[in-house]
Formats: structure tokens, C-alpha cells, sequence
């Protein structure tokens, strides 16, 4: 379901706005709008990533693969990403 959301933009930016439209074959502004929302959260979800990643990477001693240890952790890692899923 789509709600509308109203913004203000200086004719400068509506102008672009519709050059894009133009420009990418957009079928209107709301979905150029959308196109750069959606680009924006995955950019941010990469960032995102990208830190835990790193915090991971310097939290200490990892855990050699295959160990009783491993096989714990992969555990649980699968039943957070499926009880994530629901």
C-alpha cells in the first residue's frame, strides 16, 4: 500500500527532478523518489556491514573452523538468521 508524502523543493531541484525523470525514463518524480530512497538504505545497510565486519575482525581471537567451538557458533548463527527471517 502507497501513501503520499509531500515535500518542498526549490524550483532549482524540482527542475532536476524532472530532467532525471526525462533523463532514466522514470515513469514520474515518485519513482525516481523511490529509486534514490532504496539506493540510500542500501547504502547505509553496507556501511552498516562494513562496521560489524570490522568490529569482528578486531574483537579478538577467532574460532578455528570445524571445532566443537565452530560447530556451536554456526549453530547459533543459523537459528538467528531463521528466527530473523520470521
Amino acid at each position: 500500500m502507497n501513501t503520499t508524502l509531500h515535500i518542498s523543493l526549490p524550483e532549482t531541484l524540482k527542475q532536476y527532478v524532472k530532467e532525471r525523470v526525462d533523463e532514466e525514463h522514470f515513469s514520474n518524480p515518485s519513482d525516481y523518489i523511490r529509486v534514490l530512497i532504496r539506493e540510500d538504505q542500501k547504502r547505509r545497510d553496507e556501511k552498516k556491514l562494513e562496521q560489524m565486519l570490522l568490529e569482528g575482525l578486531t574483537s579478538g581471537q577467532g574460532i578455528i573452523s570445524g571445532t566443537p567451538d565452530w560447530n556451536n557458533f554456526w549453530e547459533k548463527l543459523q537459528a538467528r538468521a531463521e528466527s530473523q527471517r520470521k
